[in-house]
């Protein structure tokens, strides 16, 4: 046991083809004392360490201010906020046009304007709305794009 837990973590690897053996070594028998002396070690390695960091309780985030309020409060910042919202949006009607050269120049700005609360709300309505006018159908590479944005958003 002690030198199963105390090796090289690449030693521990299997070799290749071991399923393939017919003869396997029998398993060796244990002494007890030495099972006993590698447990009290443990045990009083584990009395001295420091306690286990507790599991986190799931419980519900509230949402923060309605976006109105931050817009109102940041008035300077409304024109910014507005020039990010209208390049998120011309980037998906992009991506559902097909235009993906354009969609591909917008990209970065779109994934930078993501950390705001603003952009991550208008990307999910944009999404909405081409999902409503049963234009949803995408390819391969269109696909992409979105799941990318939808990506960023969520992280």
């Amino acid at each position: 046991l002690w030198f199963q837990e105390n090796t090289y973590p690449a030693a521990q690897k299997p070799t290749e083809g071991c399923h393939l053996r017919l003869h396997q070594k029998p398993f060796p028998r244990l002494d007890e004392g030495t099972v006993q002396w590698i447990i009290d070690q443990a045990t009083a390695k584990l009395q001295t360490a420091p306690p286990a960091v507790k599991a986190e309780k799931k419980c519900m985030v509230p949402s923060g201010p309605p976006i109105a309020a931050i817009l109102e409060r940041n008035g300077n910042a409304l024109a910014n906020s507005a020039r990010r919202l209208e390049v998120v949006r011309n980037c998906i009607s992009y991506v559902f046009e097909n235009k993906m050269l354009e969609a591909k120049k917008l990209f970065p700005a779109v994934l930078r304007a993501m950390k705001g609360r603003a952009a991550r709300h208008c990307l999910t309505q944009e999404l909405n709305l081409h999902v409503q006018q049963n234009r949803a159908v995408l390819d391969h590479q269109q696909f992409d794009f979105v799941i990318r944005m939808m990506n960023c958003c969520l992280q």
